[in-house]
This record gives C-alpha cells, sequence and structure tokens, in this order.
C-alpha cells in the first residue's frame, strides 16, 4: 500500500510560484478587462495633463511680473497698482498664518469628532446622524459662511477678542488693543469651521477601517480604552489621518469668500492675529475683475502661481513626513 501511494503522488504536478498564473489571457473577458484598464489610464493621463495645463496657463499669464519683479516679488511689501509696484508678501503671510490658525483648531476637533462617531461611545443611531449632520457643513457654500461669520461670529468672539486685546496685549500674538472683529484670528477660526468636515470625515474612514483586532488585542494585554485609542489606533491611522489633514489644509489655503468678508482685508504684516490681514485668494477675488491687461493681471497670476506652490509643497512635505514615519515604526 506504500509503494502505491508514493507511485500516485509522485504523478502530481508540483506548482511553484512562477507557474502559478490566474490572469486571463483570451476570451471576452479578457478584452473586457484589458479594456477597462487603458480607460483607466486614460482618465489618469487627463487628470496629469489639466494640472499640466492649468500650471502652464497660470505660469503664462504670469509671465510679465516675472520678467519684472523675479523672485523678488515674493518678499515686496508694497502693492500699488497706479504706479504698478507689487509685492506678495503681506498676501503670503496672511494665507499661511490664517491657514495654520484653522488647521491647528481643526485637527484635534475633527480627531475627537470621528472618534465619537467612530467608536461605541454613543448608539449607533447617534453617531450616525451626528456624523451626518458635520458633513453637512461642508455643503455649505462658503459666501453663507462669510454672512453667518459676519452676523453671528462677529458678534460673539468681538468683545472675547477686546478683552484678550486689553488685557493680554503685552503679549505679541495679540499685541491689539481694542481690535476689530474682522481680523485674523476671526478668519482662522471660520476657516477651521469650514474645513472641519473634511478633517472628521476621512478621519473617521480611516479609524473605521482598522481592524478591530488591533483594538483587542490591546485591551486584553490590559489597556484601557483611551491607552487603546492613544497608543494603538491613532498610530495605525497615522497616515489616514496626515492625508486628511493636507486636504483640509488645501481648501483652507485656497478658500475665498468666506475669509475676503471676515479677515479685514488689509495688506499688513503684523505678528498680532487681532489685527486685520490679507489673503492671495480675498485679493484674486477682489481686484482681479478690475485689473489692467499686463503687470497688473500678471502679478495677480503671479500670486495665483505662488498659492498653488505652497499647496503642492505642503502636500509633498505630508508624504515625506509619511514615509519617514513608517520606515521609523518598521
Amino acid at each position: 500500500m506504500t509503494n502505491s501511494f508514493d507511485h500516485n503522488s509522485s504523478r502530481q504536478p508540483n506548482f511553484g510560484d512562477e507557474d502559478l498564473n490566474l490572469k486571463t489571457i483570451g476570451g471576452t473577458n479578457f478584452w473586457f478587462d484589458q479594456g477597462f484598464t487603458s480607460l483607466v489610464y486614460a482618465f489618469a493621463a487627463v487628470t496629469v495633463l489639466t494640472l499640466f495645463v492649468m500650471s502652464l496657463v497660470i505660469f503664462w499669464q504670469a509671465q510679465p511680473a516675472i520678467f519684472k519683479f523675479g523672485v523678488g516679488f515674493l518678499w515686496g511689501q508694497d502693492w500699488d497698482a497706479g504706479n504698478q509696484i507689487f509685492g506678495a508678501l503681506p498676501y503670503i503671510y496672511g494665507t499661511i498664518v490664517s491657514s495654520t490658525i484653522s488647521i491647528l483648531f481643526a485637527i484635534p476637533i475633527g480627531i475627537a469628532v470621528a472618534l465619537v462617531t467612530s467608536e461605541d461611545f454613543l448608539a449607533p443611531s447617534i453617531r450616525t446622524s451626528l456624523a451626518f449632520v458635520i458633513e453637512l457643513i461642508s455643503a455649505i457654500p462658503s459666501i453663507i459662511i462669510g454672512l453667518w461669520g459676519i452676523y453671528t461670529l462677529i458678534p460673539v468672539v468681538e468683545p472675547i477678542e477686546k478683552w484678550i486685546g486689553n488685557n493680554f496685549h503685552w503679549i505679541p500674538l495679540f499685541g491689539t488693543e481694542d481690535p476689530s472683529g474682522s481680523n485674523m484670528l476671526t478668519a482662522g477660526i471660520v476657516l477651521a469651521i469650514m474645513i472641519l468636515p473634511t478633517m472628521a470625515a476621512i478621519t473617521r474612514d480611516v479609524l473605521l477601517v482598522i481592524p478591530k483586532d488591533l483594538r483587542s488585542a490591546s485591551m486584553a494585554l490590559g489597556s484601557t480604552r483611551w491607552e487603546a485609542i492613544f497608543r494603538v489606533l491613532l498610530p495605525a491611522g497615522f497616515s489616514g489621518i496626515v492625508g486628511a489633514a493636507m486636504l483640509a489644509l488645501g481648501r483652507s489655503l485656497g478658500e475665498t469668500m468666506a475669509v475676503t468678508m471676515v479677515i479685514g482685508n488689509s495688506a499688513q504684516i503684523s505678528i498680532s492675529l487681532l489685527d486685520p490681514a490679507y489673503t492671495i485668494p480675498a485679493v484674486l477675488a477682489n481686484e482681479f475683475a478690475e485689473a489692467d491687461p499686463g503687470l497688473y493681471i500678471g502679478s495677480l497670476s503671479y500670486l495665483a502661481l505662488v498659492v498653488f506652490g505652497l499647496t503642492l509643497g505642503i502636500n509633498i512635505a505630508a508624504k515625506l513626513l509619511v514615509v519617514w514615519v513608517e520606515k521609523k515604526n518598521q
């Protein structure tokens, strides 16, 4: 019997990894698969081409200002359309600072919302309803949020900002006595409200797809709920959370109308967050329609090129951060 078994088993083929090929190599399904693959490649190529064309058009329109001012445009502080003198530094400063304020508010609040709506702190129906309501904020037009900021938010925060300015004006960040409600801090709060749905929704999706075995194993080893969240879940979803923050920050950098209505639109560089400021999208919205062709339009296009570069640079930096953290954790 042993010899028979050996004889039969010897006739069974041995398959190596190089012999296993599960791809279809013929028939209707094969051609359908190939066609769909080509279609996906075509859509990807159109997306890249669109980005390239947009960059090329903006760069071409900015040529007069690039030739006139060069890189000195980036740290010039004067903006005088009548004398054809243009500098971008106050607008770059306002854009970066207001977006930084917004993301500092949005990250902790967004993560907190994601935890509440993904963990079992509340009943499932309440978690779902809460997540849906927060995501609805992203459907509100920015002009509506701007009007809400003028008529609702500013009357609420203005007394608080006046109290901070009058009592803590010795701190450089609050060094404005008797500030108005239209300032950098108010713009940052409005931006934080606008980008919160993006931050919260993506972070929630990231936390929901983390295997439950990680949470169970951590708690089986003696971790409390919050230790499991901070030591296991959040580190496991770090790359997704960073991606959510970068998408939110990208919207913050490019937001126009809501910021224009509450930031004060004053082209100055002030360390105080209670002073009015100006952002690149705001100046584009306010002046592009009335700008004369030539150097004026070129300077505004140069500003658009700068904010495009800022967004691209931040996303590249975020990608490098994620890769660095992943290598460090290996």
